[in-house]
């Protein structure tokens, strides 16, 4: 029960962590934002596991509140499948294309990234 409870606050400072930055960048379109989103919270997934090799402090525990729970309700692949259906019947194929390999080739590196930077 312990376990469902942090995930699940660590899942609602997640989603508001997310909401936040979608305010702070009004003028950029969403999906855009979602992407940058994305690879940030790719970047900190890497770093979680990364520290969690160093850090005692970083215990199941606590790797689980942060990866499973922050992490979880931070990215928001669904939004990104959304907008790339969008995108699809909006006929925008180009920027389905950047979109989809940049989210994909920059989430991938940015969490390689983030757990060599705390490996």
């Amino acid at each position: 029960m312990k376990s469902i409870l942090l995930v699940g606050l660590g899942g609602m400072i997640g989603s508001m962590l997310r909401y936040a930055t979608t305010l702070i960048f009004p003028n950029i379109p969403q999906a855009w934002v979602i992407m940058f989103i994305n690879i940030l919270g790719s970047f900190l997934l890497g770093a979680i596991f990364g520290m969690s090799n160093h850090y005692s402090w970083l215990n199941p525990v606590w790797k689980l509140f942060f990866a499973t729970g922050v992490c979880g309700g931070f990215t928001t692949f669904s939004t990104f499948s959304y907008n790339n259906l969008e995108w699809i019947e909006q006929g925008k194929y180009a920027a389905l294309v950047a979109y989809g390999l940049g989210s994909i080739i920059f989430g991938w590196l940015a969490v390689w990234l983030g757990y060599k930077l705390f490996a």
